[in-house]
């Protein structure tokens, strides 16, 4: 996979089935690394050094000096290395939330077309069409935020290989559930089936991604409370199912997001490649730690695309959830590392997170609403019921966490009114994780609100592959609508919740088509573009047993900036 890429540097992140040497080759340039390994697994990352911005180097990959990639008679075309460029249009594609499927018609059927491969193969074709090897519009970067892998709601052929194995394993008197991730071998092979299809394996190779997990990528709704947390830890599975969620996390898709300096910083990059056999302990008390004490580790990053600066927000490990009263989005860490990363001075400040911080209004003020009873506004007897539904309703989202989107709110209102610097052209909110995409537009509210054009929007892109089904879309579409955002927030104002700083309304959406979306952004412009694969069920059904070749079409555009 091809991960973190600056104007000189890329990473290539590989997993080998033994122990060896990994080489990458690009042109004449060439990086090296012995593989480390973690319970029995086998991973390296090379760092290709010397590139110059904006140039495209074909590679490939050997070990132990005998080439594994590209592969023979392979139908993409070669994977390309593309340091970044930062006098040009930055092209930032996003999404989250896919579970992998076989592409069948019956698949299709259920969980739409899966559009992670849909735009790796229209970029094959446009690549194998433009006569310099590459399309020129292509992503810069490809952002996954949340939900890469479900350990939790797992398809056929990772039932057939969690029966397989634990019949032949121990499992230590943890009984495990039956069909649900557990230990760190079943996690590498949940991540084996996810990103093992050819044409996403492809695209994986050859785009730069970063990424970030959410609560499918461990559990349904983790760390939505003191409670939860109570509760869960109560199974003798749980212990082993985070660890190996967190430090599979780590290898899987964390490692790949660091640059080479906060690579060499990090305590654990530095124990699993000093040397000396298996480093599955080490990870395990560094994944251990990372969830009983989540101040110990901040999993955010920062980017700089040009003179935009996007921020991948964690909104999930550092959660502070131990008091209803006191609930923290980020923990202390994680909003200290925020408030110091939002600043002026650039063209575009971008906030990826895997939950969008702007919610539909009835969903905002029943969670804010929800928070509030949970911490005792209407006295002790209903927060049992709030808990309750809390859990039953996944009302865990930004509002849900009302001094932290008060927090987040009152730094963007500074940012906006030229407090932190000049002011930049757009604030921008990306979010993934409800199954539904929109555009909403805010400002900040009331007297002395920000007059510098600054643009603030929330862009939501979910699902990638799991659309929801139509009962679940109905009641999405009956949440979104304006009299239940006037109900929900007479009960919040009941329930003391006071009107958040800033104000915002759905501009474009809600859809429920899988997508993916793309953020330009071009000097001070900026514009964003979902795209979807219409399915036709008749033609579907009349024939059996196809993989179909989907078709990548737009669904909406807006141009963010004036």
């Amino acid at each position: 996979m091809l991960r973190h890429v600056s104007e000189t540097t890329a990473a290539v992140w590989v997993e080998t089935d033994a122990p060896c040497a990994v080489t990458v080759t690009a042109g004449d340039l060439t990086a090296r690394a012995d593989t480390f390994t973690v319970h029995g697994h086998h991973y390296a990352l090379c760092e290709v050094e010397g590139l110059r911005p904006g140039q495209a180097l074909e590679y490939g990959v050997l070990l132990d000096d005998a080439p594994v990639w590209p592969e023979p008679d392979s139908p993409h075309p070669p994977s390309v290395l593309r340091a970044l460029d930062h006098e040009a249009p930055q092209r930032l594609l996003f999404g989250s939330c896919r579970t992998p499927t076989d592409h069948s018609p019956t698949a299709v059927m259920r969980y739409g077309v899966d559009m992670l491969r849909a735009h790796a193969l229209r970029l094959a074709a446009d690549r194998r069409d433009a006569d310099t090897g590459a399309a020129p519009a292509e992503p810069t970067a490809l952002l996954l935020i949340g939900d890469q892998v479900y350990a939790d709601e797992i398809q056929s052929p990772m039932r057939a290989y969690l029966a397989e194995r634990r019949a032949r394993t121990p499992d230590g008197g943890v009984r495990p559930p039956d069909d649900e991730v557990v230990f760190f071998d079943e996690y590498a092979e949940l991540y084996r089936q996810a990103w093992s299809d050819p044409d996403i394996r492809w695209l994986l190779s050859t785009v730069p991604t970063l990424m970030l997990f959410d609560d499918h990528d461990i559990r349904d709704d983790w760390n939505t409370s003191g409670t939860w947390r109570r509760e869960i830890e109560r199974n003798r599975w749980w212990r082993p199912r985070v660890t190996s969620g967190l430090g599979s996390y780590w290898v899987y898709q964390h490692l790949g997001n660091l640059s080479p300096g906060a690579r060499a910083g990090d305590p654990v990059w530095r124990a699993l490649t000093a040397g000396g056999g298996d480093g599955g302990a080490v990870l395990d008390d560094f994944a251990w730690r990372a969830h009983s004490e989540p101040d110990s580790y901040v999993w955010s990053h920062r980017h700089d695309f040009g003179r935009s600066r996007v921020l991948m927000v964690d909104t999930r490990c550092g959660r502070d959830v131990a008091d209803d009263r006191a609930r923290s989005m980020l923990g202390g860490p994680g909003s200290r590392w925020l408030d110091a990363s939002m600043t002026g001075d650039v063209d575009h400040l971008v906030l990826a997170s895997t939950l969008p911080f702007l919610l539909p209004s009835g969903i905002h003020y029943l969670e804010a609403w929800n928070e509030a009873v949970c911490a005792g506004a209407w006295g002790e007897r209903m927060r049992g019921l709030g808990e309750k539904l809390r859990q039953e309703m996944d009302l865990e989202h930004w509002p849900a966490f009302g001094r932290s989107f008060s927090a987040v709110s009152e730094t963007v209102r500074e940012v906006a009114a030229g407090g932190r610097g000049a002011p930049p052209a757009s604030v921008l909110f990306l979010g993934g994780d409800v199954h539904f995409s929109y555009l909403a537009r805010a400002a900040p509210r009331g007297r002395g609100a920000a007059a510098s054009g600054t643009v603030i929007a929330q862009l939501v892109c979910s699902p990638v592959c799991n659309w929801l089904p139509p009962t679940m879309r109905r009641m999405m579409w009956v949440a979104a609508r304006a009299v239940t955002g006037l109900l929900c927030r007479t009960m919040a104002r009941l329930a003391g919740v006071r009107a958040p700083a800033l104000r915002w309304s759905l501009d474009k959406g809600p859809w429920y088509d899988n997508a993916l979306a793309t953020l330009t952004l071009d000097g001070r412009a900026a514009s964003v573009r979902w795209e979807h694969s219409p399915v036709v069920p008749a033609a579907l059904r009349t024939v059996p047993g196809l993989s179909t070749r989907p078709r990548v079409r737009e669904l909406a555009t807006r141009r963010l900036t004036p």
